[in-house]
């Protein structure tokens, strides 16, 4: 099973959205999905807003109601194989909390940038070589490294903000449809990888 973490602030928007959308798109394999807040407020439902970005774009509502946010804590961060923070701030206190976390630890657009130049056949070389490179944690953990290193490498952002993706709370449904579109390119990418893994 591979284990897979989204963060963004009060795990009331952006995370459980991005966890129930991977949920629904890869409920085919054995792929855990949790979510946390860096400033969470323990117990709190999702917004309205994101419970209707969800469950457009497919998540089942039961999941959306029954979702409880949670204060992020290193014991969160143990064992799990990737670690995706909704904006750069995220990403530090990721890092800040577990430091040997570094290389599994991106924004979600972050990790969808420095994948565009790299192939699935990058992707799978990536741990054809490794011992047990039949199991999905593995083959993860090197695709992973591939991909950190297109830091410095890979093109930088036209600004600093098209790592993050726009926080919804307290805003307009438009803020809410823009930040669904931003998780999009992430979205799919994570599935790319996932689905690459157990192959």
């Amino acid at each position: 099973m591979l284990n897979i973490l989204t963060v963004c602030t009060g795990n009331v928007c952006r995370s459980p959205v991005a966890a129930q959308l991977l949920a629904t798109r890869l409920g085919d394999l054995d792929v855990e999905f949790q979510s946390a807040g860096t400033r969470a407020r323990n117990g709190m439902s999702m917004t309205s807003g994101a419970m209707a970005l969800a469950t457009n774009r497919g998540v089942d509502p039961a999941t959306t109601l029954a979702h409880r946010a949670r204060l992020l804590a290193d014991s969160h961060l143990r064992g799990t194989d990737l670690l995706l923070g909704m904006a750069r701030e995220h990403r530090r206190e990721i890092v800040e909390l577990a430091p040997s976390s570094m290389r599994r630890t991106f924004t979600i657009r972050e990790l969808a940038r420095l994948c565009e130049a790299i192939t699935d056949d990058d992707l799978r070389g990536a741990w054809s070589q490794a011992e047990r490179s039949n199991e999905p944690g593995v083959r993860l953990e090197f695709m992973l490294r591939l991909i950190a290193a297109q830091r410095g490498v890979a093109p930088e952002p036209v600004t600093v903000l098209d790592d993050d993706v726009v926080d919804p709370y307290g805003r307009s449904p438009e803020f809410y449809e823009r930040s669904g579109l931003e998780l999009e390119p992430g979205l799919q990418t994570v599935e790319r990888i996932v689905r690459l893994t157990f192959e």
